[in-house]
């Protein structure tokens, strides 16, 4: 297949493929690309994954996800940043300079956005530095607001870029996810700030699908089947700069029910007719 440079496909997209049988459908397709999460990695083994990538040819794009800031707790921030700093070292040995933030939703019983938000700043001033000194930034990472409550108390760009813009842009940006920004009229001009400041660390697709399933996370429509038009959304990033990886990010109960290589080969497919090629 061709034209596939830029595609990178995320993990979860095919989550029922082993890492060893996503390496060699990869090949088989001419995929080079591939962003990675923690949970099947720290499976595998990380030197283990590490070395699997390196044979097969591969490039990193991402890991996912360190973040969940939010605690007030004392004892449970301190576990937390103990995890960010191993997901951290984890994105390193894996060879990847980007490691994606999920930040957190409010803690049991919180109301208080703004004072989580100081919370994820007070983190991010503890991490950021030890990220610099192991090549890898984090990339704060908006979701939809219909997760602010409890998983993500960060619901826009311009929120993300709020907060990335206390640290230098090759410690701390954002990640640019068409899923979770597609319906903020501000989301283009925020995608040229954050261009300007040199922070889009990582570009992500998902289509918007209705109705949403029970539960909303497992929502994430294929390429093409939903409302959004991703083109425009990678004109949107290419006119601020961003020349790099395109990674497709799907949780779907659908596609995970399918032959894993058959959904891999389909998003490719997608992506060379929705994103890739002009109008």
């Amino acid at each position: 297949m061709t034209d596939l440079a830029r595609f990178s496909i995320n993990q979860m997209t095919v989550k029922q493929l082993s890492l060893p049988e996503l390496a060699d459908a990869c090949g088989r397709l001419g995929i080079t690309q591939l962003g990675l999460w923690r949970g099947p990695v720290q499976e595998y083994g990380v030197e283990a994954t590490a070395k699997l990538i390196r044979e097969a040819g591969l490039t990193v794009t991402t890991l996912c996800r360190g973040g969940f800031f939010t605690a007030i707790d004392p004892e449970e921030r301190s576990r937390a940043l103990d995890d960010n700093r191993r997901a951290i070292e984890e994105a390193a040995t894996l060879g990847t300079d980007t490691l994606v933030l999920v930040s957190g939703g409010l803690p049991p019983g919180g109301k208080d956005l703004r004072a989580a938000r100081e919370r994820i700043a007070d983190a991010l001033a503890d991490l950021a530095p030890y990220a610099e000194d192991h090549g890898v930034r984090l990339a704060v990472e908006p979701l939809h607001p219909m997760y602010a409550a409890d998983r993500c108390v960060v619901s826009t760009l311009a929120q993300a870029l709020d907060l990335a813009e206390r640290f230098p842009a090759h410690q701390v940006g954002v990640t640019v996810d068409t899923y979770h920004i597609w319906w903020d009229d501000q989301a283009p001009a925020q995608i040229a700030r954050a261009g300007a400041g040199g922070r889009i660390h990582t570009f992500q697709l998902a289509d918007w699908i209705t109705p949403l399933p029970e539960g909303v996370l497992n929502g994430r429509g294929q390429i093409g089947d939903g409302a959004i038009d991703m083109r425009e959304w990678r004109g949107y990033v290419e006119a601020a700069g961003y020349t790099g990886p395109i990674e497709v990010e799907l949780f779907n109960e659908e596609l995970w029910a399918r032959d894993g290589r058959e959904v891999l080969a389909e998003t490719a497919e997608r992506f060379v007719k929705h994103v890739h090629k002009k109008s």
